[in-house]
């Protein structure tokens, strides 16, 4: 599937939607002035205003849709979730486009003003609505029919396996899946999947595969006696930028697990459609920046206060520099107020203590109070970490943390953060268990992040370091 080529479509027929709209509401706008309809064009054809709005409004828009993430996923698209979209997304631009064009027009009645928001509206909701319908239907047929669809690996060979693919190749309608082969769980000599498609490895092969034969989606249908490899193979997927769907049991459908997209399609459930809404990851990346500046510009007395006490505290510099992992395992450099004496790690890498005696008097205070995380707002702001993410830990103790906890790897799907849930539930960890125990609550962000949950753990994170209760 060409998705470059779908996404210039989409582009393309919101940008005519646009300017047909805006052409429409013109013309509508310049004969509530004057009803001679044989000169209302050569009016409008003739008004600066006209030609301005006809590049810049229509731009405006598909650059509001970019930061909506309406041209996420673009092939995996429902007409009727299009349609609600579309209608909210209308009301939104009209809205503002309202309050910043329309609202001082020139009008000899004020109830101009709302005949120019529901034409404006109605047409752009109209024009835009009907091209989307129309590209989103002849990819749904191309999808139905088998024409195009998604690259698809199953994991497990035997009843489940065979059973949920012979539920996708006999589908009414096709769900689109491509399916390319399976990767068996046990190692045995024989699958009952193996006579329908090729068997292509084992699921410790997964990352290589999907990069081979560019899978989108990973169906995990396992027997119950594989169930002791969920969690293994979950973990080795968990980095891949790919869906992940697993066959339900009752158990899941009681207890509403099971999430219906359409009719025909076999029930499954999706584990990782994507942690937030693209609106939302570009809200929060506009915080982070926003904030941290506030915060420098804020803390100024502050940091200036904490790098003469560091320096007249002890010997060293102010600043401690350390490579930390961050999102896609990158490396990057994270910035701090220096806590300890210098060259406190000449023995090697190892954990704080309360009562660590390489942290200095000071640092102590610090810490307590989250002081010598302030250098960090200017890693935030250049992109190498988040307000509020997990904590970044060097390589040589998430190798540690892996052995007993695979699951780690599940944090590196996002930047980590100055704070985070396990910081502000737990508190900095002094060993590899301690910090294991905090992964639970790393994760559990993972699977709510949202703005809201942001703002509630940087509220709850102030209000520790004004109590003093860090750990």
């Amino acid at each position: 599937m060409n998705t470059k080529l779908q996404t210039v479509k989409y582009l393309l027929a919101d940008y005519i939607s646009a300017s047909l709209a805006w052409t429409l509401f013109f013309v509508y706008r310049k004969y509530s002035y004057q009803a001679d309809i044989e000169n209302i064009f050569q009016s409008v054809f003739q008004d600066q205003k006209f030609f301005t709005g006809i590049i810049v409004i229509p731009l405006s828009w598909v650059l509001f849709y970019l930061i909506l993430g309406s041209y996420k996923g673009i092939y995996r698209k429902s007409r009727i979730r299009e349609l609600g979209l579309t209608f909210i997304s209308s009301v939104i631009g009209v809205s503002i486009i309202f309050f910043t064009l329309i609202l001082d027009d020139y009008v000899q009645d004020p109830y101009q003003l709302f005949d120019y928001v529901i034409v404006l509206f109605f047409s752009h909701f109209g024009f835009t609505a009907i091209f989307r319908i129309i590209l989103t239907s002849i990819s749904a047929y191309k999808i139905h029919n088998r024409i195009i669809g998604f690259n698809t690996l199953i994991i497990g060979g035997n009843g489940k396996a065979t059973q949920i693919f012979l539920d996708i190749e006999n589908q009414f309608r096709s769900s689109g899946n491509k399916i390319i082969g399976f990767l068996s769980v046990n190692v045995n000599g024989e699958y009952l999947l193996e006579n329908h498609i090729p068997h292509l490895g084992t699921y410790e092969e997964a990352t290589k595969i999907i990069e081979k034969y560019a899978v989108e989606e990973v169906i995990i249908a396992i027997d119950p006696s594989e169930h002791d490899k969920i969690r293994s193979i979950v973990t080795i997927l968990g980095n891949s930028k790919i869906i992940i769907k697993v066959i339900p049991d009752m158990h899941d459908i009681l207890l509403g697990s099971v999430k219906m997209t359409s009719i025909f399609q076999a029930p499954l459930i999706q584990i990782s459609p994507g942690i937030m809404p693209y609106w939302q990851v570009i809200l929060k990346r506009i915080m982070d920046i926003g904030i941290s500046i506030i915060a420098i510009i804020a803390l100024l007395p502050v940091f200036i206060f904490t790098a003469i006490a560091i320096k007249l505290g002890s010997k060293g510099p102010i600043f401690y520099s350390q490579e930390r992992i961050g999102i896609e395992g990158r490396p990057f450099k994270m910035l701090k107020f220096r806590t300890m004496v210098e060259n406190a790690e000449a023995n090697g890498p190892q954990l704080s203590s309360d009562e660590d005696p390489r942290i200095t008097k000071f640092g102590k205070f610090m810490r307590k109070v989250r002081l010598d995380e302030i250098p960090q707002f200017l890693t935030v702001i250049k992109g190498d970490m988040a307000l509020v993410g997990y904590r970044p830990e060097r390589q040589f103790f998430i190798d540690k943390i892996a052995e007993k906890a695979p699951h780690y790897k599940f944090l590196l799907k996002i930047k980590p953060g100055i704070t985070s849930w396990g910081q502000v539930k737990f508190g900095y960890a002094s060993t590899v268990d301690e910090m294991i125990e905090r992964l639970k609550y790393d994760i559990l962000y993972i699977e709510n992040m949202s703005i809201a949950v942001d703002i509630k753990i940087m509220i709850y994170t102030i209000l520790i370091v004004f109590t003093g209760r860090g750990k």
